[in-house]
């Protein structure tokens, strides 16, 4: 029996999501459906595609091999559908966007909103993960990254730099004394990421300015900056956090100041889609003029 594209459908929401309930939301099946169709399919391939585990439905290596001819065709169908298609007025369907959480607490919801208002039919999802979006079992159609990937069959688009200073609260310091110099940072308390858990070179900035011990640690950067707000300590923070944190204020501004940059990572399968392609465009404008204009606040 051969496999038919539906149940290759199946197969791949069941990848991505682990579960046979989260595929069905994702498929707007029954969890007994998505299974059948996995039974399905195992039979007409002759191979067992799934494990169950703890963590939920995990690939044999038979699936790891049938997902990699399942991503190919995935990509087939998106750029024969958007070059058939066509460009027309607004966008619609579905667009997933994964991101660090930073830029997706602080400027996606924003950007996506102003995408959304221009392209009503148009669903967008925001997958806000403290790592990197694995973009080859589709989590997402597209992320936004800090370090740019130099592996794999993807197009990587800078899309704008941004800034980062020191910050604490002004009760903070009244508390604790003023902060100086750098040396003076030996005598408070850091906030910042877990150690064993920084999933980018780039955002390791403590370790880079010698510091050793991280009193206050989370993977996430809002509830870095929850716990900064109440006057517990000192932290990194990016610029175009600041206007929603108006008690925060920069230290050591003229011996600590640091750039990152922004990356949109895609599919290279998708640079014909045209629908992904204009989505991209205006995802990649309105996140450059968003982390200009909340830098500008910030400055002011």
């Amino acid at each position: 029996m051969t496999p038919n594209w539906d149940d290759m459908r199946v197969f791949l929401a069941v990848a991505r999501e682990e579960s046979l309930s989260a595929a069905g939301r994702v498929l707007k099946l029954d969890p007994a459906t998505v299974g059948r169709r996995i039974a399905r399919l195992e039979g007409a391939v002759n191979a067992v595609l799934f494990t169950k585990s703890q963590q939920g439905y995990v690939l044999t290596s038979a699936g790891e091999r049938l997902m990699d001819h399942g991503l190919e065709a995935e990509e087939a169908l998106r750029a024969a559908t958007g070059a058939v298609s066509g460009p027309t007025k607004s966008l619609s369907g579905q667009i997933r966007i994964g991101a660090p959480d930073g830029s997706a607490n602080y400027l996606l919801p924003q950007v996506c909103a102003r995408i959304s208002d221009a392209n009503p039919d148009l669903d967008i999802q925001i997958l806000a993960l403290p790592r990197i979006i694995n973009l080859s079992r589709r989590e997402a159609d597209m992320a936004v990254t800090v370090s740019a990937p130099s592996a794999g069959k993807l197009l990587v688009q800078k899309i704008s730099d941004y800034k980062l200073h020191m910050v604490a609260t002004e009760d903070y310091l009244n508390r604790h004394g003023p902060i100086r110099t750098v040396e003076d940072l030996k005598g408070h308390r850091m906030i910042g990421y877990i150690p064993d858990m920084v999933f980018d070179r780039e955002l390791d900035y403590l370790n880079d300015m010698g510091v050793d011990r991280v009193a206050l640690a989370s993977n996430s950067v809002s509830v870095q900056l929850r716990q900064v707000s109440l006057g517990t300590g000192v932290c990194v923070a990016h610029d175009f956090t600041l206007p929603f944190h108006p008690g925060l204020r920069k230290i050591l501004t003229d011996q600590i100041s640091l750039t990152r940059g922004f990356h949109l990572v895609r599919h290279q399968g998708d640079q014909r889609n045209e629908r992904l392609n204009r989505f991209a465009k205006a995802l990649t404008r309105g996140l450059r003029d968003e982390v200009a204009r909340l830098e500008a606040q910030a400055a002011s």
